[in-house]
């Protein structure tokens, strides 16, 4: 195989060979920092590029395997890691002016995770500011699929290096659906697990109550190996759970016979969702009925308000985190977050217990439905990725209601894993996500689902126009 094809592989087809010793880590590692060298700035993907700790960690890498020293399935694969974890020692913006010098002192434990599995880091991924606003500050990310379209925030670096093959896979951080949506418009795979599942340590906060590290990867087997790198528990996380780490590859059979399957009525056949991504999602369930899973209609009608409520948390929560900096750096923040961040220094008390007993409420309709069903479908968004000039023009206060992301949000209040899977394109050529919700810490359950209608569809076969 010639070195400048081995991006292109799956982050399972390179740990095969590198196991066998057919592929070193250094030239993996040598043909992704080619990679992102020659087409980074089509798709603004990285804000920091690591060529000499890469290159490092990559020669180390095969010396350890070359004197029998193999550590697992990660070791010698090059990831790339979003601007909100801590990397010791290397530039962690969070995607913002105020920290743009920042040198953390550690690594996040997800990325410390990560290394003691063997992995390599590539670099830093771009991000909207500091995870919750819609602005990006170094300017935005590009969607390989169509470069006049946005990648999804907040992960939007991790979602188009992934999609770009400027990396083997990626971590991101979703608060109210920022690895699923990234996944979902770029065509990806991106797994929000369990609240509590992977530790926050070394996460710069966005939400307390909702914040989760989560991989975006380009096939469910690959975010398989991902999460299970990462994932467990660790005492400097108060949030964190002290459950067993399952075997997620190993639940990949391909068999969901069985398996329940419960369809969201008001999400998939709400008037804001597109005709062609309502559609495509019907068809995903009709796939996994096929394969012998039973599927039925399920009505959820407090999951409608999933995205005003997540909002008031968010804006809240992030206030409390940055209050000083929005009481002495105000201007240093960009409009998006200038507006949200204010909206939730003033918002009444009553107005977050509001939100908080509304939040309960949809968890318990969410959790009741999983003890009927193994798993909850609907769209990943209502729609594919929006053009980056699009300014829809605010007329009413129901109408910016209607543009508040409501789709991924139902399982951020709930607290369970949550995954987004390419189930096709619209007419445009855009992809378009299925999501897969799942009981708490049964991510075993919603990749098994992901991969059996994987297997037995070609969309993740796919690749992009722009490379």
């Amino acid at each position: 195989m010639e070195k400048h094809d081995l991006p292109f592989l799956s982050t399972a087809e390179l740990s095969e060979l590198i196991r066998q010793k057919e592929v070193s880590p250094v030239d993996v590692t040598e043909s992704y920092l080619e990679r992102i060298d020659r087409l980074n700035f089509k798709f603004n993907s990285y804000l920091t590029v690591c060529h000499k700790e890469a290159l490092q960690a990559a020669r180390e890498a095969e010396q350890a395997i070359a004197q029998g020293n193999y550590l697992g399935p990660m070791h010698g694969i090059p990831v790339a890691v979003k601007d909100q974890l801590w990397t010791k020692g290397i530039r962690t913006t969070v995607g913002s002016r105020i920290m743009a010098d920042f040198f953390p002192e550690e690594d996040a434990t997800a990325v410390a995770n990560l290394k003691k599995a063997g992995a390599i880091l590539l670099g830093k991924t771009n991000l909207t500011e500091f995870a919750i606003g819609g602005s990006q500050r170094y300017s935005p990310n590009r969607n390989p699929w169509d470069l006049d379209r946005f990648t999804g925030g907040s992960s939007a670096g991790s979602g188009s290096a992934t999609a770009a093959f400027l990396c083997a896979t990626s971590l991101g951080e979703d608060t109210g659906g920022s690895i699923r949506r990234p996944a979902a418009w770029c065509g990806q795979v991106g797994l929000r697990p369990s609240w509590g599942r992977v530790s926050r340590y070394g996460v710069m906060p966005g939400s307390w109550s909702m914040d989760q590290v989560g991989p975006i990867s380009r096939t469910v087997e690959d975010t398989a190996m991902t999460l299970e790198a990462i994932a467990g528990y660790d005492p400097k996380d108060p949030y964190s759970w002290n459950v067993p780490v399952p075997n997620y590859r190993g639940a990949l059979d391909g068999d969901i016979k069985g398996i329940r399957v419960g369809a969201i009525k008001e999400l998939i056949h709400s008037d804001i969702v597109d005709p062609e991504v309502r559609d495509a999602v019907i068809k995903a369930g009709a796939v996994l009925g096929e394969l012998g899973a039973t599927v039925e209609e399920v009505s959820l009608p407090l999951t409608v308000h999933s995205g005003i409520i997540t909002a008031i948390l968010i804006n809240v929560e992030s206030a409390t985190t940055y209050r000083d900096w929005i009481r002495e750096r105000l201007h240093d923040f960009g409009h998006s977050n200038q507006t949200g961040l204010l909206t939730g220094s003033v918002m009444p008390a009553q107005a977050y217990y509001k939100a908080q007993k509304l939040r309960e409420l949809v968890r318990q309709q969410v959790r009741d439905a999983l003890e009927t069903y193994d798993v909850l479908i609907l769209p990943t968004s209502k729609s594919c990725a929006p053009r980056l000039v699009d300014d829809t023009e605010i007329t009413s206060k129901e109408m910016a209601a209607s543009l508040i992301p409501v789709m991924t949000r139902p399982f951020n209040l709930a607290s369970v894993p949550a995954l987004s899977i390419n189930c096709g394109f619209n007419s445009q050529g855009l992809p378009i996500g299925l999501q897969i919700g799942g009981r708490p810490f049964a991510e075993e359950t919603v990749l098994k689902v992901g991969h059996a209608y994987e297997q037995n569809t070609l969309w993740h076969d796919l690749s992009p126009p722009n490379l």
